[in-house]
């Protein structure tokens, strides 16, 4: 046998108990990394208003508090104003329960020729009130286990705001902390890389925000005028709905104020599902070009695919950071990647090459202002 060959072995086994050893604490710590990398991106969608607030003369930990606060008034406020709907909407539907029933087994005797009753119907559900006691019992089994699910969204939110907070108030600090580790070739690299994710990010909420205010107050004094109840709740619903969720935010949106416009009356839910095709049209042509100008807006298409692939890769949490990541990385390749003009070819169609050198001297433009400053930039202009 060779010398080096139990060594090898040896060496072999430990590599194998090393990599066994790591998976599992990867496979254990998985909830901790998604929590810090969710923590990360809510960071730094908050960390250009903390800035703000610092230059003014505001602590930084004083600053990151009040935006807290701001954020979670906000959440609140959307939240129970859904609440209060919900609850009317359901007290609503089991007043109505009755009657509803009555109708519905009156089509169902119309179109099928059959002959049932409400009493036929109570005495089937009294057979099988056995089949409900067991249902009944299983959920009062299984009240522990949605009780311990609660308990452990309450923690994680918690532990997700807590990491949140701190990367926000000590974000100087961790930059620099993390360069500290680096050489200096590399630290410009890191803080021109962690200042794209910072403006991509933070600029992506911020318009989308813009937009579900400016949405809301459109929505809202058209569901005013139309007499709607709960017409400020529904208007927040399609405001927020239209802008966070994409591709299909829209038309979820606007599903629960035409079903509510229903109830009240038909026509006016024709006017409704009218008043959210215009609004959306006048926004993708007018409102969302000049908002996003400055920031960065990602593509219908490219958000609903991010969407997609976050939720596939982390599920729910991929799914809300898929579009700022996508932002960013919209970001890192608009700076690192460069451009070239395309060549004049017959096959092209002229508007096509027109967009291209539209699209290169704004890119040009926003380098120059970059670099610069805008003063600067006009003048260079």
């Amino acid at each position: 046998m060779p010398r080096w060959l139990p060594r090898a072995m040896v060496l072999f086994l430990v590599l194998v108990g090393a990599f066994q050893l790591a998976d599992w604490a990867f496979r254990q710590l998985i909830d901790l990394f998604v929590m810090l990398l969710v923590s990360f991106f809510l960071s730094l969608a908050l960390e250009p208003a903390v800035d703000r607030m610092a230059a003014r003369g505001v602590r930084r930990g004083v600053g990151t508090f009040l935006v807290f606060v701001a954020v979670g008034i906000a959440v609140v406020g959307f939240l129970a104003a859904l609440g209060t709907l919900l609850v009317d909407q359901v007290a609503k539907l089991a007043g109505d329960l009755p009657h509803l029933v009555d109708n519905l087994i009156d089509w169902i005797n119309r179109t099928f020729h059959q002959d049932l009753s409400l009493g036929e119907l109570q005495n089937r559900l009294l057979k099988d009130s056995g089949t409900i006691e067991t249902y009944v019992q299983q959920a009062a089994d299984n009240a522990w286990g949605v009780s311990s699910t609660v308990i452990g969204g309450l923690f994680k939110a918690f532990t997700v705001g807590l990491f949140t907070f701190y990367f926000t108030a000590e974000g100087p600090r961790v930059r620099r902390t993390v360069c500290s580790m680096l050489p200096p070739a590399k630290q410009a690299e890191v803080l021109r890389a962690w200042e794209i994710a910072l403006a991509k990010t933070g600029g992506y909420l911020y318009s989308r925000a813009l937009l579900a205010v400016v949405s809301a107050a459109g929505h809202w004094v058209m569901f005013e005028l139309l007499g709607l109840p709960y017409a400020a709740a529904l208007a927040v619903w399609v405001g927020v709905m239209s802008q966070f969720v994409p591709t299909l935010g829209t038309y979820l949106a606007g599903t629960l104020p035409v079903l509510v416009a229903l109830t009240v009356k038909p026509v006016d839910a024709l006017w409704v599902l009218v008043f959210v095709v215009v609004y959306q049209q006048i926004e993708n042509y007018l409102l969302q070009p000049r908002i996003t100008a400055r920031t960065v807006d990602v593509h219908p298409a490219v958000a609903f695919g991010s969407v997609i692939a976050g939720a596939a890769l982390l599920g729910a949490v991929g799914a809300v950071i898929a579009i700022p990541a996508a932002a960013t990385l919209q970001g890192f390749v608009g700076t690192y990647v460069r451009r070239y003009e395309v060549a004049t070819d017959p096959r092209i169609d002229r508007g096509e090459q027109r967009r291209a050198r539209r699209e290169l001297r704004r890119e040009a433009a926003r380098r120059l202002r970059r670099m610069v400053g805008g003063d600067g930039a006009r003048r260079g202009e």
